[in-house]
């Protein structure tokens, strides 16, 4: 169906946000296992390293202006578990401070903050003992929560849980390149149910702490689809990775259930009922064709021919333009959930030369939108990201900003994708012209 060009306006109070993850935008991190696998020789894309990172542990506060400046309502940021606990059972006061602090500056400045407790990084000395493979993590990090949420609940009341479970595991366990890089099937299923359980427990400690908390997890969506629609094989194997990556988790946090090959449909009580809203994280769809070998889960990810690409990493393109997906994120969620609000807590595109940015958003937007039009519990939107940050594996490879940094001066410059997302921010709505100018007809 296609849609001629229209004014889209979002709800009253819709949240206009970007997101940031601690290691990504700090600086010197140095107690984490990130950390560590960085100064690895060929573990960063390009032997980069984060080092000062956005140097937001200094002065995050021209940032925050920044948000402002955009007419943002809203940050989804991340607390650093190394920082806070660097040593088992022994918490920097000082480091909660700190993070007292740039919660109260969002506040002075009306962004609301939304607060990840677990993104991807951990101490060292939780590592050094087994991290996720070992079944003490999950009361460690139920007492690193318990913690942290007493210091910081007067500041809020929006908490993430664990960023992304799925990708932590693939590419820790089921891969084996990022940290831990111990790719193994049998133990990957195990650090599956570990993650369960930490987020479980997570989630009353908060709501023991901070009885009106809103509680949810971002959960990365790849929507695997299979490649030949008249193949019965590309679809049973998109099936395959649909099941692992997406619907186990969110279907135990429902009900509870650890079904196969995660566990063996025994119930876990307080796992039950454990989000209060959905994070849902989205960037690009992959198309899957199959295959018989078993350690690629019986099919091989790709991007359909003559689809329009994002800038490349180290492994080629991050993502191909598809934004149609996220709408369609949005209303298998509602089917499955229908009352629980919806938060898109990720999406973005590596853009160096902003090319592009500024129609793939509008486009995600318009079909986010149509989306809330059909009835999906949508209450805001966190863009990936402000400020180019280090991403991971792939470094400073990378650049999602709305504003571009150079890591060495730390000098940041406007993109015009920028603007574009501020008066979408200013003014709760895309408009006709904008509508018009970047995507003609929405398709």
């Amino acid at each position: 169906m296609t849609q001629t060009s229209s004014t889209l306006h979002f709800p009253e109070g819709f949240l206009w946000g970007t997101a940031s993850a601690a290691h990504h935008v700090e600086g010197d991190n140095k107690n984490n296992q990130w950390w560590a696998f960085e100064q690895k020789p060929g573990a960063i894309w390009h032997g980069d390293r984060s080092e000062k990172a956005c140097d937001w542990w200094n002065n995050p506060d021209a940032d925050f202006d920044r948000m402002v400046d955009l007419g943002l309502n809203a940050h989804r940021l991340s607390v650093e578990w190394s920082r806070i606990e660097p040593r088992p059972g022994e918490f920097d006061h000082s480091a909660l401070d700190r993070y007292r602090a740039m919660l109260d500056g969002l506040h002075r400045r009306g962004i609301q903050p939304m607060v990840t407790l677990h993104h991807f990084t951990e101490p060292l000395w939780l590592s050094r003992i087994g991290g996720w493979e070992n079944g003490a993590s999950v009361a460690f990090f139920r007492r690193f929560v318990q913690t942290t949420v007493q210091a910081l609940s007067d500041l809020c009341d929006t908490w993430i849980t664990i960023n992304e479970p799925l990708i932590l595991v693939t590419r820790g366990w089921f891969m084996g390149d990022w940290p831990p890089e111990h790719p193994n099937f049998v133990v990957a299923l195990k650090v599956i149910r570990n993650l369960l359980s930490a987020h479980a427990e997570a989630y009353h400690a908060i709501h023991t702490v901070q009885p009106d908390a809103k509680v949810g997890y971002a959960k990365h969506v790849r929507l695997f689809k299979g490649m030949r629609p008249e193949s019965m094989l590309d679809r049973y194997a998109a099936g395959i990775k649909r099941w692992l990556f997406e619907h186990i988790w969110v279907a135990a946090t429902k009900d509870g259930l650890l079904r196969p090959p995660v566990g063996t449909l025994q119930r876990n009580g307080r796992l039950a009922n454990t989000y209060d809203f959905m994070g849902f994280n989205y960037y690009t769809r992959d198309f899957v064709r199959f295959s018989p070998n078993p350690t690629v889960l019986f099919g091989n990810e790709s991007f359909p021919a003559g689809g329009e690409r994002s800038d490349e990493g180290r492994d080629g393109p991050f993502s191909n333009f598809d934004p149609e997906g996220l709408a369609q994120v949005c209303r298998e969620f509602t089917r499955f959930d229908p009352t629980v609000p919806i938060y898109i807590t990720e999406n973005g595109v590596p853009d160096r030369e902003d090319r592009f940015r500024a129609r793939w958003l509008v486009a995600h937007l318009a079909h986010l939108h149509r989306a809330i039009q059909d009835g999906c519990n949508v209450r805001g939107y966190f863009h990936w990201t402000l400020v180019d940050n280090f991403e991971w594996a792939e470094g400073w490879g990378l650049r999602f900003g709305l504003y571009a940094l150079d890591p060495q001066t730390q000098v940041r410059t406007a993109r015009p994708s920028a603007q574009v997302y501020s008066e979408i921010a200013h003014n709760n709505a895309i408009s006709s012209a904008t509508v018009e100018r970047l995507l003609g007809q929405i398709e």
